[in-house]
């Protein structure tokens, strides 16, 4: 479906807004839905020498979105049995200091100094497999593991790391093979192919803009922050955040790194981190993904999981530009514009014999409960429970059992118990019983 002409209006009114007002040589922009780019769309001069407009079609540095693929890997490692996200960090990288695990590493809540001992951005030079791993001697511990949440770009150098090490091959190579290569981001790399943009620091009082530096990095800091991509690239892979993709990642274990382990903005509660995620909260909406910025560009890509919506702002500037606000508007503006019809019901066959007998209404501390069979599936719904609270569904988990697979109480276990006579009398459900009647506490136990 084409998008409404209102949307694509909306969308290069805000590219063109974003270019002219933060003063960007360039910026490129998309908007992706259900598996496909529904706008995209480049202002300003790729290269201001020569003069080249920029195209959706140039590649731009995307900084520490990089992180995300990093952390992908390191799921896929979980996932395969290779590693538990509760073990030291040191436990696969013996190198590594004593105390974060692997999943306070993910989420930033590690406690380690930012980055890598030296002076990596003043030098311009990252800091080689072997001297980042002798550094870590000096490394400083900022804050106790899982005290609060502060970024660290070191630490992310050690997932790559370990992601290298699993591999028994350089980081970039096993990004390719198992990331890049499987999901056909032909045009992520971290060697730009194909046309590039041009990085440019404009000067603060002038219209002047200076060339920066191309830093390069080989061995686990790669894996930080230096891969290039396109839009269209970068809404593939904002695709597959949101999805999964059969033979990298399921959608459960993206699932489990979109939820929220740490704050960020302890204040409002607008900016919070998973698994590698970022987790930005826009009204009523959440949408998770990564920023990023390298010497001449900064980036940012977001998602709506639940809409399968999202967008990616890609600008050649240093500083100045705001690619985390014009992403969160064509988002936004995205679902503004194009809000989902709800799906058709259906009728079907109707719930097993076996589960036709719990339907109906239940009761346990004297609130209501629903149990229901819809879309082929247990549902138990706390009536006037809290939106986003209220649900859960769950999935046969031997016999007379069921476990919440899905919303509220996840995890929990729903088990039956009947008469002599083999009719349901009484649930637990996450050890609280419920009845068919109203009752106080403790007068189920004779029921």
């Amino acid at each position: 479906m084409p998008p409404p002409e209102q949307l694509v209006a909306t969308c290069e009114r805000l590219l063109a807004t974003a270019q002219a007002e933060q003063r960007v040589p360039s910026v490129s922009a998309a908007v992706f839905r259900d598996g496909g780019v529904l706008w995209q769309g480049a202002s300003g001069l790729a290269d201001v020498a020569s003069g080249e407009e920029a195209t959706p079609e140039h590649a731009y540095r995307i900084g520490s979105i990089t992180k995300t693929f990093t952390a992908v890997a390191v799921l896929q490692l979980r996932d395969a049995g290779a590693l538990a996200l509760s073990q030291p960090l040191q436990r696969y990288v013996g190198e590594a200091p004593a105390g974060p695990t692997v999943a306070e590493a993910l989420s930033h809540l590690s406690g380690l100094q930012r980055e890598p001992v030296g002076d990596i951005w003043e030098s311009m030079a990252a800091p080689a497999r072997e001297d980042l791993l002798a550094g870590l001697d000096d490394a400083e511990r900022v804050l106790e593991p899982g005290r609060a949440w502060h970024y660290s770009n070191l630490v992310f150098g050690l997932l790559g790391e370990l992601v290298g090490r699993d591999a028994k091959m350089d980081v970039e190579k096993a990004l390719r093979i198992r990331l890049l290569g499987p999901l056909e981001l032909t045009r992520t790399d971290f060697v730009p192919s194909g046309p590039k943009a041009t990085g440019y620091f404009v000067d603060p009082y002038s219209d002047l803009v200076h060339g920066e530096v191309d830093p390069a990095a080989s061995g686990p800091m790669a894996a930080v922050g230096w891969l290039w991509s396109t839009t269209s690239d970068l809404a593939r892979w904002g695709d597959f955040l949101a999805t999964g993709a059969d033979g990298v990642l399921a959608r459960a274990t993206l699932d489990e790194m979109s939820r929220v382990r740490t704050m960020v903005d302890e204040v409002q509660w607008t900016v919070g981190w998973g698994l590698g995620l970022c987790l930005y909260r826009r009204g009523e909406r959440v949408y998770a993904g990564h920023g990023g910025s390298m010497p001449g560009f900064l980036a940012s890509l977001v998602v709506n999981r639940r809409e399968r919506t999202g967008a990616v702002a890609l600008m050649s500037t240093s500083a100045g530009g705001d690619p985390e606000t014009l992403a969160l508007d064509l988002a936004d503006a995205a679902l503004d514009a194009m809000p989902r019809l709800p799906t058709a019901w259906k009728p079907d066959d109707g719930p097993p014999a076996e589960i036709a007998p719990l339907l109906g209404r239940w009761w346990s501390e004297g609130l209501e409960h629903v149990v229901a069979w819809n879309g082929g599936r247990l549902r138990i719904e706390l009536l006037d429970g809290p939106a986003g609270r209220d649900v859960s569904w769950l999935r046969p988990e031997g016999e007379e059992r069921w476990r919440v697979e899905e919303g509220r109480e996840l995890g929990e276990l729903l088990r039956l118990v009947r008469d002599d006579a083999g009719a349901p009398t009484k649930l637990y459900f996450a050890t609280y019983p419920m009845t068919r009647v109203a009752s106080t506490f403790g007068t189920s136990a004779s029921a």
